[in-house]
């Protein structure tokens, strides 16, 4: 058969490969080190005992690439699996899978863990790679699947088990150990270069809390000691720059037990989210977005139509309005938009319609995925949608993505990747339909020149996705915008417009956001700039600081004419030393403080101090001139 690999012409072999066959058979020198593939373009690495077939594109993946970590950091789940189990053979497995930059396992022991206990979980697992183990990959019928660990006491296995619609499922060992698992794993475990075993935390079989509590265990595997170190340098950078610790530290937001999953915001908190409000909003004025808002309740009846009764209820929130209809708080704004759009007749020459709405959503998170202000039940999307023409598809896409290119920009957001997202097996429509819409996307993003990578199945139940993935200052990546290509939710809800033959015609619906939820992004970009925000963001912009009582009148007079002009200033005339009012500045990350002193007084000046450290004496009229040209132009940075 014939097979094709990068950067070659086709190659042909006389019988059916495995990954690692094939390998072997054309890297005999590095067929040790593969632990995977990547095949017909697709970004999951499969199993080594993947078998190819005829026509298949393969690119191998071999260690020490960063693609292999994903391989790598599963295998390592298996090895903490085992290691737990060896040192406590009455611990039952649930589920171990890879996440961004490590991995955890999920026990339900009959005793907790303590951090002693961690230690000797690294120890034995280390023991265990040194015993250099083969991975072996079986597969079971689903009857004997779920005799065999039924009778290893292994109950969360068995549900998994039975849950699946597959006559077939594999199962992979390592020495005497095993465990159900569709891979990919390595060949053996010595290709596992160096773990670490970070931390616990309390969880919930299947996210539920309703169900039974679990012990998670978090680890981490690199190829090498030094990227270990690194990585857990980054941690450390990463707890510092934690935006509940920073929320906590800046005054922002506060939970309460009485709204789980509510955010609290202060008045600080509170100017951060509308500042960003309007900045979007001036936007929208420049790309002709028209704001509106939409009820808060709706009938069951609206998101039947819309399916997301059918893909989303279990995310949704029922509510009792009266006895004959179920209602539920809207999760989204899209269904909403779609009977506005309903509400007048429209002409081809009325479209593109973009509509904005910044009303407030309600989805129904587990306890256990809730996190800050980062996953909440509650939130504000910068949410927007275009009702176009097939003629304006084209020009629609490259506008918003224009909108995240500006948008991105005056926040200092500059590192970021673009993903399409396919059809998941959840969705609703017809296959020519998504399709027509993946293969739009694609082509508008090679015709801009905007390299992408495809994520299949995780689409939208009712459409195909771009979604922007910014990288942060710690390297880590959050998707914040989403730019949906919807073709069935119109033809749901019966929408038309009269095109110029004087047909009636079924719009193309474009779902937007570029921040996603105010409350995410808030979170995302603390943690990014260490709560460091620009000074158009700063809840107090300017601090004045007295040095003695002399100059407490200079200070308030010149507040009170910085706050005529618009700045956000505060006054600090307490009777503490200098040194202790700014270092408490610094902790709430205020991004100038002034101090008047009796020379500064005397020269109507000030002693200007930023968070960077730096300090410059400045005229007070220059010093209003400068502050507020930054804050016109929305600079990220104070440059004096």
């Amino acid at each position: 058969m014939r097979l094709y690999l990068p950067d070659s012409g086709p190659i042909d072999v006389p019988k059916q490969l495995t990954v690692l066959e094939l390998a072997e058979k054309l890297f005999p020198k590095k067929s040790s080190q593969a632990v995977g593939a990547f095949i017909n373009k697709s970004r999951e690495v499969s199993d080594l005992r993947t078998s190819l077939n005829n026509g298949d594109h393969v690119q191998m993946v071999f260690t020490p690439s960063k693609e292999s970590l994903e391989v790598i950091r599963h295998s390592s789940a298996h090895v903490m699996a085992q290691a737990v189990q060896e040192l406590w053979p009455d611990v039952k497995v649930t589920i171990g899978p890879v996440i961004e930059n490590g991995f955890y396992y999920d026990f339900d022991s009959p005793r907790p863990f303590h951090p002693e206990d961690l230690e000797k979980i690294e120890k034995k697992m280390k023991e265990i790679i040194d015993r250099k183990l083969k991975v072996t990959k079986e597969v079971w019928s689903k009857e004997k699947a779920i005799s065999v660990f039924r009778e290893m006491k292994e109950d969360y296995k068995v549900e998994i088990i039975e849950e699946l619609n597959e006559p077939e499922v594999s199962v992979y060992k390592q020495g005497e150990w095993l465990d159900l698992c569709k891979g990919p794993h390595v060949s053996n475990l010595s290709q596992i270069g160096t773990v670490k075993v970070l931390h616990q935390s309390g969880a919930y079989w299947r996210g539920d809390e309703k169900n039974s509590q679990l012990q998670r265990i978090y680890g981490t595997a690199f190829h090498t000691d030094k990227e270990l170190r690194k990585h857990l340098r980054d941690l450390e950078e990463a707890a510092k720059r934690d935006h509940r610790k920073l929320g906590k530290e800046m005054g922002l937001f506060y939970f309460s037990d009485l709204s789980t999953g509510h955010p609290f915001f202060t008045g600080a908190g509170t100017i951060i989210y509308n500042e960003l409000k309007k900045f979007l909003q001036k936007m929208y004025l420049q790309f002709g977005y028209e704001e509106v808002i939409t009820p808060q309740v709706f009938s069951s009846d609206l998101f039947s139509r819309s399916g997301h009764k059918e893909h989303f209820v279990e995310n949704m929130y029922a509510v009792s309005v009266d006895e004959e209809r179920e209602f539920f708080i809207k999760p989204m704004n899209c269904p909403g938009h779609c009977v506005l759009y309903s509400f007048q007749k429209r002409s081809y020459r009325d479209l593109p319609w973009r509509v904005a709405d910044f009303g407030r959503l309600h989805r129904k998170e587990k306890k256990g995925v809730l996190h800050g202000i980062t996953r909440v039940n509650s939130m504000c999307q910068d949410d927007a949608h275009v009702f176009c023409t097939p003629e304006h598809l084209d020009q629609e896409i490259e506008s918003i993505l224009q909108m995240f290119q500006k948008v991105y920009h005056q926040l200092g957001l500059k590192d970021y990747k673009v993903a399409l997202s396919t059809r998941p097996e959840n969705s609703m429509g017809d296959d020519s339909i998504w399709n027509k819409a993946e293969d739009t996307l694609s082509a508008i993003l090679e015709k801009l020149k905007i390299p992408f990578e495809i994520h299949p199945g995780e689409g939208a139940f009712y459409g195909p996705k771009l979604d922007l993935l910014f990288v942060d200052a710690m390297n880590r990546s959050w998707q914040l915008g989403t730019l949906q290509c919807d073709f069935n939710m119109p033809k749901a809800f019966n929408l038309k417009y009269v095109d110029s033959d004087n047909k009636e015609k079924t719009p193309i619906l474009l779902h937007r956001a570029i921040l996603g939820s105010l409350e995410r992004f808030i979170g995302v970009y603390l943690e990014h700039t260490g709560g460091h925000l620009p000074l158009w963001l700063s809840p107090v912009q300017v601090l004045l600081i007295n040095i003695s009582k002399d100059q407490e009148k200079y200070v308030e007079e010149y507040a009170d004419q910085l706050k005529s002009l618009g700045v956000r200033v505060e006054v600090d005339i307490r009777a503490e030393k200098l040194g202790y009012k700014i270092r408490e500045a610094r902790l709430r990350r205020i991004p100038c403080m002034a101090v008047a002193g009796e020379r500064e007084m005397q020269s109507d000046s000030l002693s200007v101090r930023l968070r960077n450290g730096e300090s410059i004496s400045l005229k007070k009229n220059t010093f209003i001139e400068k502050i507020l040209n930054i804050i016109e132009k929305k600079e990220p940075d104070i440059n004096f």
